[in-house]
This record gives C-alpha cells, sequence and structure tokens, in this order.
C-alpha cells in the first residue's frame, strides 16, 4: 500500500498568567499560542543503500548532524512497539533525542492496539520557525516558507522558551497517526479524533520529560489559546513503561478513556483567552534560557514546607491572574478601539509581578531576576507598551509584554541599543535583547501542504 505524504504544524505557547499555580488543579493558567510552529513531514523513505528493513529516518535539516535512524519490532505480550537507535547509521553526535524517540514509541503502540495496518519504513523531517531559537545564525539559506539554516548543532542551539518540546511531540505525533492510519480510524478535523491525539500526545511527552507535568503547553500545541486547569496526574499513574507486558492495551485506555473512572478531566476554555485586537504579545529574547525543571522542584519545595503561606499566596496570584484575564476579555469585547485606557490592566500586571517578586524572594528562585525586572521597567517606561511579564516559570527565557500595535517601532528601536551589565545578584547579564517576530495566535495543529517544504525534503 503507498501511502500518502503528510505534513503537521503545531503552535508555541506563551504562560503569561499561573507559573506554578498551574501545576495544581485548584488553579488555572491563560496560555497563548503563538504563530512560531513546529513542523512535521511524514513520506515514504526513498529507497537507498544501507536502508535497513522495518527503519524510520527522522531528520532535522537546519541543524548539522541532526539525522536518528530507528529500527522498530513489536513486542510480544502486547508490549507495544521497541524502538533501538541504530546508532552505526546515525549522523546524530546526539546520544539520544529522547522527546523524538519516546513519542514514535508510543504513537506506533497506539497505532498497533487500533489497527493492523502495516507499519512500513518512512522519512521523518522536522521544521522549526527560526524564533524557536536565539541568534539564529545566517539567513543566506532561505525558502519561501520563512525556514532557514540554524547553521550549527542542535546541542548548541539556545532556545528562547516558547515550548518547542510540546509543539514537537505534538506535531509529531500528530503526523504519524495521519500517516499510517486511515480517515475512518482516526481524523484530525473530528473533536474526538483531537481530543484523542491531545491524550496520546501528553502520555508521551510526560514520559519524554520523565514527569507528569501539567500539560499546558501540549493543551495549546493542540487546541491553540486558552485558559487551562490541568488534569488529574493520576490518569498516567498505571501507564508503566512502553514495551512492559500490556503496554499498548493501557495505553489505549488512556487515550481513549474506555476506563470510566480514569476520563481526562483537564479544562480548555478557549473562550476565555482573548487579547484586544490593537493590542500584540510581543516577545523579547534575552538569549539565557532557564532549567524551569530545577526551579519548579525548588518552589514546591518551599510550598510543602510553607503551606499556610504558600496557599494565601498562591489565592491572591490566582485572583490576580482571573482579573488580568477577565479584564483582557473585557477589552476585546468592547465596541471601539478608539482611546482605549489600558491602566487598569497595566495596574494588573504590575501587581502580580509584584507577587511573583514575592514568591520568588520567599523560594529563592529567580522567577523575575533582577535583570528582567529591570528590562520589564525599561520597556514599560515606553509610551504605547502596557506592561509585561517574565512568563511561565521564570528566569532568563524570552519576556512577554503586551504591546500596542502602533508602538512596535517604537520598542524595536528601543531594543536594539538596550543593554544591562551583570546583575549584582550573581546572575548573568542578558546583553542583546532581540525582539521576535512572534505574535498571538488562536490556532492549535492544523494540517499543512507537502509542497511548502519542498526545499528541505530530502
Amino acid at each position: 500500500m503507498t501511502r500518502r505524504t503528510v505534513a503537521v504544524s503545531a503552535p508555541g505557547k506563551v504562560l503569561v498568567a499561573g507559573g506554578y499555580l498551574v501545576l495544581d488543579r485548584s488553579h488555572t493558567g491563560l496560555v497563548f499560542g503563538l504563530d512560531a510552529r513546529i513542523h512535521v513531514h511524514v513520506q515514504k523513505l526513498p529507497p537507498s543503500t544501507g536502508v535497513v528493513l522495518s527503519e524510520i529516518v527522522v531528520r532535522s535539516p537546519q541543524f548539522r548532524d541532526a539525522e536518528w535512524r530507528y529500527g522498530y519490532c513489536e513486542v510480544k505480550d502486547h508490549g507495544g512497539f521497541q524502538i533501538t537507535q541504530l546508532k552505526g547509521h546515525s549522523t546524530s553526535v546526539q546520544s539520544r533525542n529522547q522527546f523524538v524517540e519516546t513519542a514514535l514509541a508510543y504513537t506506533l503502540s497506539y497505532i498497533s492496539a487500533i489497527s493492523n495496518t502495516t507499519i512500513g519504513s518512512a522519512s521523518v523531517t522536522i521544521l522549526a520557525d527560526a524564533d524557536y531559537y536565539s541568534h539564529p545564525g545566517s539567513t543566506a539559506r532561505t525558502d519561501p516558507a520563512g525556514f532557514i539554516d540554524f547553521e550549527g548543532s542542535l546541542s548548541e542551539a539556545h532556545k528562547t522558551g516558547l515550548g518547542s518540546s510540546a509543539a514537537l511531540v505534538t506535531a509529531f505525533v500528530a503526523a504519524v497517526l495521519t500517516y499510517y492510519l486511515d480517515e475512518d480510524q482516526l481524523t484530525l478535523r473530528s473533536d474526538s479524533g483531537r481530543r484523542r491525539l491531545h491524550n496520546l500526545a501528553q502520555a508521551a511527552h510526560c514520559a519524554a520529560q520523565g514527569k507528569v507535568g501539567s500539560g499546558f503547553d501540549v493543551a495549546a500545541a493542540v487546541y491553540g489559546s486558552c485558559v487551562y486547569r490541568r488534569f488529574s496526574p493520576s490518569i498516567l499513574e498505571e501507564l508503566g513503561e512502553a514495551g512492559s507486558p500490556q503496554f499498548s492495551k493501557r495505553l489505549t485506555a488512556v487515550v481513549e478513556e474506555l476506563d470510566a473512572s480514569n476520563t481526562w478531566d483537564m479544562q480548555i476554555d478557549k473562550a476565555a483567552a482573548r487579547i484586544p485586537c490593537d493590542l500584540r504579545l510581543a516577545m523579547c529574547d534575552v538569549d539565557c534560557g532557564s532549567e524551569s525543571v530545577g526551579m519548579a522542584k525548588k518552589v514546591l519545595g518551599w510550598r510543602k514546607e510553607n503551606a499556610d503561606e504558600a496557599a494565601l499566596l498562591w489565592a491572591t496570584l490566582q485572583k490576580g491572574n482571573e482579573e488580568f484575564a477577565a479584564e483582557l476579555l473585557r477589552l476585546a469585547e468592547g465596541t471601539t478601539t478608539d482611546s482605549r485606557d489600558y491602566k487598569n490592566l497595566s495596574d494588573i500586571l504590575l501587581t502580580i509581578r509584584s507577587l511573583i517578586r514575592e514568591m520568588s524572594a520567599k523560594a529563592e528562585v529567580p522567577i523575575e531576576p533582577k535583570v528582567q525586572t529591570e528590562l520589564l521597567d525599561a520597556c514599560c517606561g515606553i509610551h504605547g507598551v502596557v506592561g509585561g511579564v517574565v512568563p511561565g516559570a521564570g528566569g532568563f527565557d524570552a519576556v512577554a509584554l503586551l504591546v500596542e500595535n502602533d508602538a512596535l517601532p517604537s520598542l524595536q528601536q528601543f531594543l536594539d541599543t538596550y543593554k544591562t551589565p551583570s546583575s549584582n545578584d550573581g546572575g548573568p547579564g542578558i546583553g542583546k535583547v532581540r525582539l521576535l517576530s512572534v505574535k498571538q495566535d488562536w490556532e492549535g495543529l492544523r494540517s499543512e501542504s507537502v509542497e511548502t517544504y519542498t526545499d528541505w525534503i530530502r
């Protein structure tokens, strides 16, 4: 059977309100999808010398030596698929690509459980829009779709914090599902098909990370901008390791919610996530990045040791976050864009930042480091910049600003010359700041035209 070539993309994200709180089902997060996307293209593996039977080749051609070749076989006793990296054939210097490998194992295991389709060899190409990485290098090689050659290895690339791993896993899972399954088995155009994709991508992403996260990033990759309340971690507790006995059956039960007592209970409210049409969500890259996993452990450790104090602070933050989302919604639903007053929105953001700095000091975690405070304060002094935050887990990822559309040139001009020295609190200086080209986007996962990627496929 000749399978059709497919291409899928998923958006990045920015959690503008609800960092850390979104880990707890008692709280919510306001997450906006971005128009920077991760793209995955799947086609039949072209014949060539050295190709191993039952082989899937994954390439990321924007980086040097980024190719992974996988052998795969079905495990007895409904264990799903076992994936083996064929190191003798891979050009990548990476020992493993955990996100790709795990997503592949989970997706093939699920396909084998619901379909008798033959898993033939395939070629998978991953492409990222430029703003996922800092200082992307020369734009000498570009194509009409805007993809660039990052001119370096994947290990050397600095992420900007736009949610590349969740977008990658989501787009990868969706593309592989679409490639191997017929539309009567699963279609991403249906609500049920998209929900099954969401459940499978969440399971694969959590397994690749080695922990059960809140899932807001995968939810945004599937559904786009929303107010999000996390799923119960217990949903994935009994899933076990890929390849273990009965794994594909357990995975299918989780994905398809076959156990009425173990259904996915996340809440995704797209209607509550709005931005007025004359405001833009702008991202400023500081080219540092943070280890959000380590920061989260410290914050949660502080919360556990100081339960009453933390509960009060988190409740106050939740109230501020809800006021922020409600004010954005009120402004977005207004009847006029002339002379709109954003003072209340600005004041709410300042209050949220103050509470975040309080939590940062108490937990001894640099959620809003001094250099980021200086950058945000400086940007907020520009006419037309309503306010901003260090989004998500904070640290040194790109900061998020709400900017009136006609103020973007002034912001760009200011950032072209902005620099800050190393902070006196031991943190790094952020040096050059780059205004990313991304903005808010409402669309989640989508199918793409395969012709878009012609210049990058081989």
